[in-house]
């Protein structure tokens, strides 16, 4: 009895002991677990105080425009300018290929209505011609008949003695007055010439004006087809009757449009060589000069930057009205890509970022990674798993990054967001 009592002994106590070192495991674990949770890293984005040069930049936004362009604009002279065939905004084309196409149906009233005129001013030349001959004919044979009068007057009036006194007196009035009515026919046949001509030239003047004006519709015809003088890609340009008022939104033209004379419909933009075009405050003008470098960023073409120069800064402000009101003064600026990519297009949004200033071997934190507490500049210092509000010096702050003179050193890492409280630990 006393073998098997020393066993169930033995049976009852070994599962009080594996209790006992699972619970020391258990333990064990736990302050393993919390010792790696105290000094883990806070859930907070952070950066790394560096040393280097400090860029003092500016970001300007503008669009893309070519260098150089060929326009292509509305004729002239043209009647009614509705657009009925538009090529597409992008789309390539060759020389000599038709891209705008307006409305002719007016123009071809008009030309119709000249023709006729044209034909009727023919017919009524050939008529005034015919009765100016047939007045030259008649006034001929007026003129025959009046001489023959005279010749035969004086004949009678050359019998002399033969005749009477009385029928001698006769035949001298009879004389004078076939001699007055050659005079008068004389000068009836010289007032017949000057208005026949005078009426032929009237009506050739009209002949000549219709011609005109059939010539005019018929080149105003030809003038409705604008075709492409070189290829490139197509750029329609703003309709700006059909736009907002005060720089409201901008529309392009498009088919059913109606357009004015001169009025300029698209562009065929030499992309060779583009350029962005952007607007400076008079407070930035005296920042910048001509030659000086940018990197461009173009929204269109992601994960990229062009280099660029300053080509051209305005000496005058201009009034921007489509700022609002009061409007805006300020300068034109344009800046020449020295580069250039197939997928770069007119009228893309870019951003110009423009160094001012470089000062060299300096100490750097974000902007973005400095605060205010009590009117200083502080920043969140990041000490094990807490941060420490710690004060800084700053001599001066650029848009992403700031000097510090005193209170952080490089390879420290600080918060670029605000910690929560209890994640502050004041320093002492």
């Amino acid at each position: 009895m006393t073998v098997p009592g020393r066993l169930a002994a033995k049976v009852r106590t070994r599962p009080k002991s594996a209790i006992a070192v699972l619970l020391l495991i258990a333990l064990a674990v736990t302050a393993a677990f919390v010792r790696v949770r105290s000094n883990a890293a806070p859930d907070l984005p952070t950066t790394e105080v560096t040393r280097g040069q400090f860029v003092d930049a500016m970001e300007i936004r503008g669009d893309i425009r070519p260098l150089k362009s060929i326009v292509l604009s509305a004729p002239m002279q043209s009647g009614d300018l509705q657009i009925v065939k538009l090529a597409a905004n992008g789309s390539m084309v060759k020389a000599g290929d038709v891209v705008v196409v307006f409305d002719a149906s007016t123009l071809q009233r008009t030309m119709q209505e000249k023709q006729s005129e044209l034909k009727q001013a023919d017919a009524e030349i050939e008529q005034a011609t015919a009765q100016a001959r047939i007045t030259r004919e008649q006034n001929a044979t007026e003129l025959m008949r009046s001489k023959f009068n005279i010749q035969r007057a004086r004949l009678d009036l050359n019998k002399g003695d033969t005749v009477s006194r009385i029928e001698n007196e006769q035949a001298r009035l009879t004389l004078n007055d076939t001699e007055q009515k050659l005079q008068e026919l004389e000068a009836k046949v010289t007032s017949d010439v000057t208005a026949n001509e005078a009426d032929l030239a009237g009506k050739k003047r009209k002949r000549e004006k219709a011609l005109f004006d059939l010539q005019r519709a018929e080149r105003g015809i030809q003038n409705l087809q604008l075709r492409a003088p070189a290829a490139g890609m197509v750029n329609v340009l703003t309709n700006y009757r059909a736009s907002g008022p005060w720089g409201g939104q901008e529309v392009e033209f498009h088919e059913g449009d109606r357009a004015w004379p001169g009025a300029a419909i698209m562009e065929l933009p030499d992309l060779t060589s583009v350029h962005l075009e952007a607007r400076l405050d008079e407070a930035d003008r005296g920042r910048l000069k001509v030659g000086q470098e940018a990197t461009i960023r173009i929204e269109a073409i992601p994960g990229r930057e062009f280099k660029a120069t300053i080509e051209r800064i305005s000496v005058l402000a201009k009034v921007d009205y489509s700022s609002g009101w009061p409007p805006a003064r300020n300068f034109e600026l344009g800046l020449l890509l020295a580069e250039i990519d197939p997928k770069i297009r007119p009228g893309m949004s870019a951003v110009a970022r423009i160094a001012t200033d470089r000062i060299p071997d300096v100490v750097l934190v974000p902007s973005e990674s400095i605060f205010q507490h009590d009117g200083r500049p502080i920043v969140y210092k990041l000490d094990g798993s807490d941060f420490v509000e710690q004060p800084v010096q700053i001599t001066r702050r650029g848009k992403e990054s700031a000097i510090v003179e005193s209170g952080v050193a490089p390879g420290e890492k600080v918060a670029t967001r605000k910690p929560a409280a209890e994640m502050i630990r004041r320093k002492r």
